[in-house]
């Protein structure tokens, strides 16, 4: 019964366009000024613009680009959506929603949810192609695709980057000529050598109960989200040292906004972000709490190989399978991962069956189970 409300509400979306856009944005947080290292060519306009309209909105993801001789690669990841203001089909949807996740009657009056609900709400914009600024130079974006994403593979010249004291540089899309609005993404450059964290994110550094399925989807949907207390300063201590930071969730990225602004307002160093595809005419609502294995495996495997020269320290929970999952990655890249740290929500001790099975072939020294981040080492291996 739920799903056949669910799916007879996105039924009536498609026949209701919605009223009035809700307001877009006119800014986006500004990129610190650092000088080049060097004199870099002036920038060109050279007229072309994203072929955007006023009611749609562009997010360029934050990603990773990695050396490649004088060039650096990046993978560009972008989604172009037209959000909808309250009408009769999109209040209905959202009540389906409610109803189909069993939460709350009362959760349809909160702020919250209906912010949070609406994203997964927005009509997904097919053959757009975004015009994006990078240093001084513009690159086409592949056209989105049914779901409203675009990925692409850029080849971007070191002069002009101009990247900040972190290594980050802003891309900006460049809107059309009469479109005052501007939208900014961020990549980050990563050195060849060096440390990275992968970090999971629920019940790692956010508290999200995921073991009680009920108190998740609360978490998710109705409360503001919460800092997991102590992982914060442990972070800011090894970004401090120079360790660069991987953010990866079976989180949809519909929910990235609020995501990236909870590590922004909880303290957590600025890193890349890898959530998961998910799209409600494509599957069932409730898949969005499907086992997180099968996409965080391929994410783990991509983010550690390409980048044979540095060294990564994967930190988890005992919630889901990190254990599992990080382990594997072990096995795979033995001389990479230079440790595993889990932070246990199952009260299961180091010497705990799974432990003893999952870690079997893991060096004693390269796995940590912890429940205070006060254990966690001041300095990274």
């Amino acid at each position: 019964m739920r799903r056949l409300c669910w799916t007879a509400a996105l039924a009536l979306i498609a026949c209701d366009p919605g009223t009035t856009p809700v307001a877009k944005p006119t800014s986006t947080p500004a990129v610190p000024a650092v000088p080049a290292a060097k004199p870099a060519p002036a920038y060109t306009p050279s007229g072309k613009t994203s072929n955007l309209k006023s009611d749609e909105q562009a997010r360029i993801f934050p990603g990773i680009a990695r050396r490649d001789g004088e060039r650096w690669k990046l993978h560009l990841h972008a989604w172009v959506h037209e959000p909808e203001a309250d009408s009769i089909g999109r209040n209905a949807a959202l009540e389906a929603l409610r109803a189909t996740l069993d939460l709350p009657e009362e959760a349809s009056a909160s702020d919250i949810f209906r912010a949070r609900a609406r994203t997964f709400l927005f009509d997904n914009e097919s053959g757009k192609t975004l015009i994006v600024r990078i240093g001084d130079a513009e690159h086409t974006l592949t056209s989105t695709g049914a779901n409203g994403h675009s990925e692409t593979d850029l080849e971007l010249a070191a002069a002009g980057l101009r990247p900040d004291a972190a290594g980050w540089v802003p891309i900006d899309v460049i809107a059309p000529a009469d479109d005052s609005r501007h939208f900014t993404g961020h990549a980050l450059l990563l050195a060849d050598t060096g440390t990275s964290v992968i970090s999971d994110v629920d019940d790692t550094i956010k508290i999200s109960e995921v073991r009680d399925k009920k108190k998740l989807l609360i978490r998710t949907f109705l409360r503001e989200f919460e800092a997991v207390p102590g992982m914060a300063t442990a972070y800011r201590r090894w970004a401090g040292a120079g360790a660069s930071f991987h953010y990866v969730s079976a989180s949809p990225w519909q929910l990235f906004d609020v995501l990236a602004g909870f590590v922004a307002s909880a303290d957590y160093p600025r890193g890349s972000m890898h959530l998961k595809q998910f799209r409600v005419k494509d599957s069932s609502i409730l898949s969005l709490f499907d086992d997180p294995q099968a996409y965080k495996r391929p994410i783990l495997h991509d983010l550690i190989s390409r980048s044979p020269g540095r060294r990564f320290v994967l930190i988890g929970d005992s919630g889901e399978m990190d254990p599992e999952a990080y382990s594997a990655a072990y096995r795979e890249f033995p001389g990479q991962v230079a440790a595993i740290y889990i932070r246990d929500v199952s009260d299961e001790p180091r010497e705990a069956p799974r432990y003893k099975t999952t870690f079997a072939d893991v060096p004693a020294d390269r796995w940590t189970i912890f429940t205070d981040p006060a254990q966690l080492p001041a300095t990274l291996p």
